[in-house]
């Protein structure tokens, strides 16, 4: 009962995000601050829905709930239990959840603390953050369902891949998901900016925290991860990293690039 909560809370959020991914857009373009409003409760409800999703397929990793195909297919009883609750993560499904977990989680961020922001570009930030999650809900409920069930239930599950049996999935896949989900803001402040053709000092002000934010993240999942691949693979060569790693660098360099441009926007009014 409780998988299917998790699942069906997924199709809710995905009603949800598809109100907030257009009424706010309107209530901008009419300046009509009750449609606005929707864009804030619409993006603190999204994130709870989510949460409570994600709690339901922790739960089915810690008690071994071997029903769901995707905890037979990544857990096994006897694993310690740190290793049962980072398995949610280790695997395709769940690491494309905890990834919108951490999108919507940024975009209630945004509803809760930016209270500073114009009440219009605020509404438009969380309405492209919405498009991002409707566009990844869709993708988990088509494709990549977490909760699919198995009949007959199996005794045993098949056990975690024995390379992501190591503390580091614990720390680098959620700072990683940090760094790249939290520059979705970013782009959201662009999207949103261009829609009000409005980009300016002002702008560069408010979109630096959370560049800055995502780009903290990213720095220490990827000094993680560069450890974890040094240390678990032994591969030596180019910074000790695997080519995972050296594809997250790319981001970073980005972001680099991202934060310096709002700093010199912000303080001279022009890149």
């Amino acid at each position: 009962m409780i998988n299917e909560i998790g699942h069906y809370v997924l199709v809710l959020a995905l009603g949800v995000g598809l109100i907030v991914s257009t009424l706010p857009v309107i209530g901008a373009r009419r300046n009509d601050r009750a449609l606005m409003d929707i864009a804030s409760l619409g993006s603190v409800l999204m994130f709870l829905l989510v949460g409570l999703s994600f709690a339901a397929l922790t739960r089915a990793y810690a008690v071994s709930d071997f029903s769901v195909r995707n905890v037979w297919e990544n857990s096994h009883s006897l694993m310690p239990m740190i290793y049962k609750l980072t398995g949610v993560w280790g695997n395709h499904e769940g690491s494309m959840l905890l990834w919108l977990l951490i999108l919507v989680f940024f975009s209630a961020l945004v509803a809760a603390f930016g209270r500073n922001l114009p009440e219009t570009l605020k509404a438009n930030v969380l309405a492209v953050q919405a498009w991002i999650s409707v566009a990844f809900l869709l993708f988990i409920l088509l494709t990549s369902n977490p909760f699919l069930r198995l009949e007959p239930v199996p005794a045993e599950g098949q056990d975690l891949n024995p390379i992501l049996q190591d503390f580091g999935l614990a720390i680098h896949p959620p700072l990683l998901y940090l760094g790249y989900v939290g520059f979705s803001v970013c782009f959201s402040f662009a999207v949103a900016a261009l829609l009000e053709g409005r980009i300016d000092a002002a702008w560069a002000r408010w979109v630096r925290p959370w560049t800055l934010a995502a780009w903290t993240f990213l720095t220490a999942g990827i000094s993680m991860g560069s450890y974890w691949a040094y240390y678990e693979l032994g591969w030596g060569g180019w910074w000790f990293w695997d080519p995972v790693e050296n594809a997250s660098f790319m981001p970073w360099l980005a972001g680099t690039a991202l934060l310096h441009s709002a700093l010199v926007m912000e303080k001279r009014e022009a890149l």
